[in-house]
């Protein structure tokens, strides 16, 4: 498996983090990341009406951002939530946004 680039944990940078989690699309995707560790980009899409090429950007800008790990898994690319980059850098941000976010939660896709 090869891990794609993101920014080391001392670069996080609170501006870009929080333009990653801005989006209502990119704030679902980080929940259910969050809910399903190791999961596949596919699976953690399920069920949103967004185009794959909106996805890829959106997957793009949250680990350009340090919010997320991607592992390249044969066909597949495993998505992991840096939470514990993000709770060491940024402590207590991203519970609360993501608690949140699940009180939100809609029951089918988002936009």
């Amino acid at each position: 498996m090869r891990q794609l680039p993101e920014p080391a944990r001392e670069s996080l940078r609170l501006a870009s983090v929080l333009h990653a989690l801005g989006d209502p699309i990119r704030l679902e995707l980080a929940r259910r990341a969050r809910e399903t560790p190791e999961s596949t980009c596919s699976a953690l899409a399920d069920g949103l009406d967004v185009p794959m090429s909106t996805l890829s950007n959106h997957w793009r800008i949250m680990r350009e951002a340090g919010l997320i790990s991607m592992t390249v898994d044969g066909r597949h690319r495993r998505i992991r939530l840096r939470a514990e980059d993000l709770r060491d850098r940024f402590p207590d941000l991203l519970d609360p946004i993501l608690r949140l976010a699940e009180a939100e939660a809609p029951t089918s896709g988002t936009r």
